[in-house]
């Protein structure tokens, strides 16, 4: 059931990552610190957006409680904080394995 909201969080994230992509390009094809910090600057933005978009959830949840929000609504909130929380922890999950096989790699 959730599948499709999955699949519309996705594709929204990847027109996201897309839109930031173009407007990055002509500053990647520069110096490599142009590059780091648009990647850096892209991750700080990535964090900010998913954190407000667990705030947002968790604002919502709090309205239905009080009667002040529709449930269609609510149910939306929760379910892209779900999407996110789950993409966060597996970007977790990828760096700490990408660190391990590093790290076990002989010198």
């Amino acid at each position: 059931m959730a599948l499709p909201a999955a699949a519309a969080a996705a594709y929204q994230a990847i027109a996201n990552i897309g839109n930031a992509g173009a407007g990055g390009a002509t500053a990647a094809s520069g110096a490599t610190g142009a590059t780091a910090g648009d990647f850096s600057n892209f991750l700080q933005n990535a964090l900010k957006d998913g954190i407000g978009t667990m705030k947002q959830g968790e604002t919502m949840a709090a309205r239905q409680v009080a009667g002040q929000a529709n449930i269609v609504d609510v149910v939306g909130a929760v379910n892209q904080a779900e999407i996110t929380l789950d993409t966060v922890v597996a970007v977790r999950d990828k760096v700490v394995q990408a660190y391990q096989s590093i790290m076990n790699m002989p010198i």
